[in-house]
């Protein structure tokens, strides 16, 4: 399989990359930097630099997605942006990929979204403008014709994976999760049909990722 990752310079990308790499796809690292696509080409992917934030961007992401059979979404403005940007990126990227993947026939779509996404309202107030843009951003890709995985991870750590998670439409708490699994979790959903058309939360846990899923 034939996949773009967007954000692929991000850590939970990263680690995507080198897992599908290994599986055997071929991936497309899509970054905004000309010094990124050093380490993307290191993960095993070929890089393509595209500013999902410009104004001119539809025909060179177009491009980007041609010939691809699955999009995943791992960008983001990042901590420390401005609520604007958190607008431009957060949402706006990924709709704007969403809607590359809709005219050139990249049928899978999978989304890194956040814990608490579904109630933005009820997070911190300094969350809530990126969990707002979140909840944009799913739902546009959930009201899109393509086969959609959105997953909410909760805090992110740099703690290496066990390869196990807890998995669950709302896990009815908050918590954290190794991005490693993160990534082992969008790799096992990449050609799961189960998770087609599911948003799901994810925090560490004690069954293993493919079980996890064929459980939701």
């Amino acid at each position: 399989m034939r996949v773009l990752i967007a954000g692929a310079h991000g850590k939970t990308a990263r680690h995507l990359t080198r897992m599908l790499v290994e599986d055997g796809h071929e991936v497309r690292g899509l970054v905004r930097k000309e010094e990124q696509t050093g380490d993307v080409e290191a993960d095993g992917a070929e890089p393509v630099l595209v500013d999902l934030e410009a104004e001119e961007v539809e025909g060179r992401l177009g491009d980007a997605v041609e010939g691809c059979d699955a999009v995943v979404f791992a960008a983001g403005a990042g901590p420390g942006s401005g609520d604007a940007r958190k607008e431009t990126m957060d949402y706006g990227g990924a709709a704007k990929l969403v809607e590359a993947a809709e005219r050139h026939g990249a049928r899978r779509y999978l989304m890194l979204s956040a814990m608490g996404a579904a109630d933005p309202e009820a997070g911190p107030e300094a969350m809530r403008p990126y969990l707002r843009a979140k909840a944009r951003a799913d739902a546009r890709l959930q009201s899109s014709s393509l086969d959609y995985t959105v997953i909410r991870p909760g805090s992110l750590t740099e703690d290496g994976g066990t390869g196990a998670i807890e998995a669950a439409e709302k896990l009815g708490r908050r918590g954290e999760i190794p991005r490693e699994d993160v990534a082992r979790t969008f790799a096992a959903a990449l050609e799961d049909e189960n998770t087609f058309h599911k948003t799901f939360e994810i925090l560490a846990g004690e069954t293993p990722i493919r079980e996890a899923l064929s459980g939701l």
